[in-house]
């Protein structure tokens, strides 16, 4: 890269937690970030007020502009774009559909940072669905746009084992390897030059739907414990019981037999298509996480009992 473009002009883009740590390395490493892009603020909580993103918020810490179309297929909003002469977009999370005419505007293009080893998981939930299938190892891809869903030229990659992390535990991690990849990756370019995804193994990792989380306890149990992982903390892999909504965000697998879904003893543990599982955290409607042990202490639950799955 020429010295001259140790320094880059950059547009941001990005709506969530995720998105957070490459903004702020960016700044760190001493770019010129002209203009952030987030999703516009959404009504959050009980007065349903307007709460920015976590991108926006932290920009306007940062004291960086921050514009929230939304859509960027509108003219005047494209050449709002094209204006702030950017040598790069980068662009994490950020949930809008960039149109070929953006694309092309970054004299460096746009530029990506993906929470998978492409091309497996392509995209809305790459870090779920890695879980989800018992992926051993993740990591994250910086890749070049294109038209097409997470299907351009890869420049670098950061590769990381799942083991037992949770999917909000995964993300956190994964941000800042990207974040960190990133910055290596704009400080040469020319090193960094873009590779075509290879044809065999893609996967596409489809948004999460609530209806996922309710669990089925006919599954494996270990099945069932990637689940738990894979919706902590959103939104949450859940079972009914009384006519009220219990979270599982922890638990462990235990070589228990027993009929799927059936209490099993006085400590919680339920029973799997094979295997069993004990929540070691689980969380009532409404009310704080707590320990299974907590739980039953003032909740009653007897072995030989069902639950509504």
């Amino acid at each position: 890269m020429r010295e001259a473009e140790k320094t880059m002009r950059i547009i941001y883009m990005g709506t969530p937690d995720f998105a957070v740590p490459a903004l702020d390395a960016l700044v760190k490493a001493g770019h010129d970030i002209v203009a952030v892009y987030s999703q516009p603020p959404r009504p959050a909580g009980r007065g349903k007020a307007l709460r920015p993103s976590p991108v926006q918020a932290r920009a306007e810490q940062l004291g960086i502009e921050v514009r929230t179309p939304v859509s960027l297929k509108d003219e005047a909003v494209q050449a709002a774009f094209a204006a702030l002469d950017a040598d790069v977009a980068v662009v994490a999370a950020y949930g809008l559909i960039l149109p070929r005419a953006i694309l092309a505007m970054p004299r460096h293009g746009c530029l990506n940072i993906h929470g998978s080893l492409l091309p497996r998981w392509r995209g809305a939930a790459p870090v779920q669905r890695a879980i989800l299938s018992g992926d051993n190892v993740t990591g994250v891809t910086i890749m070049d746009m294109e038209a097409g869903l997470d299907t351009g030229p890869m420049r670098a990659k950061h590769v990381t084992p799942v083991a037992d992390k949770t999917a909000g535990e995964l993300t956190q991690e994964l941000a800042q390897a990207g974040a960190e990849l990133m910055v290596d990756v704009l400080d040469d370019l020319a090193g960094h030059p873009p590779v075509a995804q290879p044809e065999e193994g893609v996967t596409y990792a489809a948004k999460i739907d609530k209806a996922e989380a309710r669990i089925d306890f006919s599954r494996d149990a270990h099945q069932v414990e990637r689940q738990v992982r894979a919706f902590n903390p959103f939104p949450g892999a859940f079972f009914k019981y009384g006519g009220e909504r219990f979270r599982i965000l922890a638990a462990t697998v235990e070589d228990h037999a027993g009929p799927a879904g059936e209490l099993l003893d006085h400590s919680l543990l339920i029973g799997c298509g094979h295997g069993a599982i004990r929540p070691t955290l689980i969380q009532r409607a409404g009310k704080a996480a707590m320990s299974a042990g907590e739980l039953l202490r003032g909740f009653d639950m007897p072995t030989g009992s069902r639950v509504d799955a």
